[in-house]
């Protein structure tokens, strides 16, 4: 029988992990159709079918189910030696995999070009997504999020300030309504109501002096973009909560107003993190080193009890 080849194996794994041909195309930076050949072909080969393939959807075997639970630690483990033997070289190559939020995504995205520019041999594949994965199960070397929402057992790489989030309002806004004073007040203002990645709609939280609250405010308008409720808040449609970093320019111009902000303390900010049980590629070094140097040159708040939030 002819040897597997590691070009194989990806290819089955990314579809596994897909469940779609042309996405896993896309990962893997060819085309549908050869990727479909490769598989087809280590079907024939070992005679066994991995995948069951309709029209719209593709799932795994019970044999391909099997095939892909035994070869992915292995072929986990060869990756490992290529990294750890590429380690020695003078400049860290390959692709790193990072997973992140858009928000994240968009506050990092200097470092990244940084990162390229001084590693040119250096891939990245940005993926974002509002949920929250896990980035062993889906692939990735590493992901960047707020530091309360990593699970526990990854090692986190503190990664920028800390955050704070802001409710902010157009003057036009409040020209009509009086600003609040406390959380309770936004029980008589309109606001821009946010949807979770899960569906659910976000609960404002605010803090002070101990005192937590959770406010749910009514408004005719629910979005899932930091973007969209921007350009709704500017326009007088109601109050907003995003983060600084998301309003801080048009705070600067005076195209919004910001209130309750003695309510909205600062909580932990963005770190990157990763699996520690598995050798660190040198490409993931190396980026790590690259964030400590970005930490020390950008001094940070004192630091606070942290909190579940959104980026």
């Amino acid at each position: 029988m002819k040897t597997t080849g590691m070009t194989e194996l990806e290819a089955v794994l990314a579809v596994a992990r897909h469940r779609s041909f042309r996405a896993a195309a896309s990962d893997l930076t060819m085309s549908t159709s050869a990727l479909s050949h490769t598989v087809a072909g280590l079907e024939a080969r070992i005679g066994v079918r991995l995948f069951n393939r309709t029209t719209r959807s593709v799932s795994l075997t019970e044999a391909g189910a099997q095939f892909v639970q035994n070869v992915a630690p292995a072929l986990t483990s060869i990756r490992d030696a290529l990294e750890q033997a590429g380690s020695f070289r003078d400049t860290p190559s390959g692709t790193l995999r990072i997973n992140t939020s858009a928000g994240a995504a968009h506050q990092v995205m200097a470092v990244f070009i940084a990162f390229l520019e001084r590693y040119p041999d250096m891939k990245l594949d940005i993926v974002t997504e509002g949920r929250l994965i896990d980035i062993v199960v889906e692939g990735f070397d590493a992901g960047i999020r707020l530091r309360d929402t990593v699970p526990q057992d990854m090692i986190a790489v503190p990664f920028g300030r800390r955050q704070r989030f802001a409710v902010v309002g157009s003057p036009a806004y409040f020209a009509r309504r009086k600003p609040p004073r406390t959380p309770a007040d936004l029980a008589v203002h309109d606001c821009i109501r946010s949807r979770m990645p899960s569906g659910s709609i976000y609960q404002w939280e605010f803090e002070k002096h101990g005192q937590a609250v959770r406010i749910d405010g009514a408004g005719a308008l629910t979005l899932d973009d930091p973007g969209l409720m921007l350009a709704a808040a500017r326009a007088g449609l109601g109050l907003t909560f995003l983060t600084e970093w998301n309003v801080r320019a048009d705070l600067a111009n005076g195209t919004l107003k910001r209130v309750l902000e003695d309510w909205t303390p600062p909580l932990d900010g963005l770190c990157l993190y990763y699996p520690g049980r598995r050798h660190v590629p040198a490409g993931l070094r190396a980026l790590i080193d690259m964030i400590r140097e970005h930490a020390d040159a950008s001094p940070d708040q004192p630091a606070a009890r942290p909190r579940r939030r959104r980026t």
